[in-house]
């Protein structure tokens, strides 16, 4: 740091010549400033191609199988809708929904707190489980809150229902209603031990006077085949039944009369579309790579032509991924060019989408359009997994390749920076000294001159 020494005697602007001098010295740190400039603009653009490679991977890493039979489910109803899983068994069904699913729901006579104390009561599930449960105190509160507590596969509420005649206190039902849709979610409630119920001491409280069952647990049901020797009830603990045809899911909303036709076919506008998104994203990556490897002209201040060469121009790199992707996108699969489903190269080296040929190809082979695309997803995939490895990669290579260099060039700046701050540290005490021994030959200077003076004085006197 300079520290103002400028023209103290000599009256020279030494800070400027200083500043000059060690400007001149550090030429080679400049470039080195620039080169690691270049070679950060550089590793960004790798990062960027290198991120869309991986990104292309991962997505056409699982277009295989069922991935590329995506299906449509149709239902002839409103009452009834259906969804299809990629690759789900093709066809139709036929069926009249008979019951829909719902949960039990029982209401207790009305009472004012629980008749005994301590309050017992057990729950016998569908499949014969008993569940006591005892109560803190006869507050109806409380035993809610216990049936609550309990995994006796019940929940219950407190209602109010006005006030006893005799005694003017208020009244509650309690009403229990299965946490579970279905027939195996039904369940009974009795004042009692476990052992009582068993000893079938206890009794049933849905049974006492002003009980009732409001609503009975029941499975959905849906009929076959209606009306034919084929005929066959499935049920289901839901409204929804997995499974009818492999991979389909049918919902019911209410019941029908007459039979619903739920339909299951190919999805040819989603297959389009996954096979659009293939191609563009190739020809994304190809733009990339075309437009940082592309030579542009300029006109220098002597007016001759100044020709540059984009980041990636001459690369091999960038032209080992280009090449490596185009051909997994265009080479014959199985003897046949992936054109005749509408992946076409170009004159530029790129890739593009016809998707009226495609759609041609999928009407009249959908099996070989299938057997194309997910040989040619399985190409792309491994090109780009072999590009754009997090280890191994060619880009990630390269990437770490100049990362490194960036690095070594950082520490070879910093070794600059701690050079060219000695070499202005010694600038400065050398141009200090100089003004130093200015001043001394000026005081030096100053002395003999008034000597000269006081002689010259003392000689004419005489």
């Amino acid at each position: 740091m300079s520290f103002g020494i400028d023209g103290i005697v000599s009256g020279l602007d030494t800070t400027a010549l200083i500043n000059a001098l060690v400007a001149a010295e550090g030429g080679t740190q400049r470039q080195l400033v620039a080169k690691r400039t270049s070679a950060e603009s550089l590793i960004t653009a790798w990062q960027s191609l290198n991120t869309k490679v991986a990104t292309l991977t991962t997505k056409v890493g699982t277009l295989t199988g069922a991935a590329l039979q995506p299906r449509t489910a149709t239902s002839t109803s409103t009452a009834v809708t259906a969804t299809a899983e990629a690759g789900a068994t093709t066809g139709e069904i036929s069926l009249v929904v008979t019951r829909l699913a719902q949960t039990q729901s029982s209401v207790t006579a009305a009472m004012t707190a629980w008749p005994t104390d301590p309050p017992v009561l057990t729950v016998r599930s569908a499949d014969g489980t008993l569940t006591e449960i005892t109560a803190a105190t006869t507050s109806l509160d409380d035993v809610v809150r216990a049936l609550g507590s309990a995994d006796a596969g019940v929940r219950a509420s407190k209602v109010a229902t006005g006030t006893d005649p005799v005694t003017g206190q208020p009244t509650y039902r309690l009403q229990l209603t299965a946490t579970a849709s279905g027939a195996a979610g039904a369940f009974e409630v009795f004042a009692g031990t476990a052992a009582e119920v068993g000893a079938g001491t206890a009794p049933d409280l849905f049974a006492a006077p002003g009980a009732a069952h409001v609503r009975a647990a029941q499975d959905a049901a849906v009929t076959l085949w209606a009306g034919t020797a084929a005929e066959q009830e499935v049920t289901s603990a839901t409204n929804t039944f997995a499974d009818l045809l492999a991979g389909v899911d049918v919902t019911v909303g209410a019941v029908t009369s007459e039979p619903v036709t739920v339909a299951v076919g190919s999805d040819a506008e989603a297959l389009e579309t996954t096979a659009a998104d293939l191609v563009e994203s190739l020809a994304a990556i190809f733009a990339e790579i075309a437009a940082r490897s592309r030579l542009s002209t300029t006109t220098a201040a002597d007016g001759t032509t100044v020709v540059t060469g984009g980041l990636f121009a001459g690369d091999s790199a960038a032209r080992d991924t280009a090449a490596r992707l185009l051909g997994a996108a265009t080479d014959p699969v199985d003897g046949r060019s992936p054109s005749e489903i509408g992946i076409e190269i170009t004159r530029d080296g790129t890739v593009e989408f016809d998707a009226a040929r495609f759609r041609e190809a999928l009407a009249t082979d959908p099996a070989r359009v299938d057997a194309t695309l997910a040989a040619v997803a399985a190409r792309v995939a491994a090109a780009g997994q072999a590009v754009s490895d997090p280890r191994d990669g060619t880009l990630s290579k390269r990437i770490s390749g100049h990362q490194e260099q960036v690095k070594d060039i950082g520490t070879q700046i910093a070794d600059w920076d701690r050079r060219l701050a000695a070499k202005r540290d010694t600038l400065q005490r050398q141009f200090t000294a100089m003004e130093v021994a200015l001043s001394r030959l000026q005081a030096q200077q100053s002395y003999l001159t008034s000597q000269l003076a006081a002689l010259a004085a003392q000689t004419s006197t005489r």
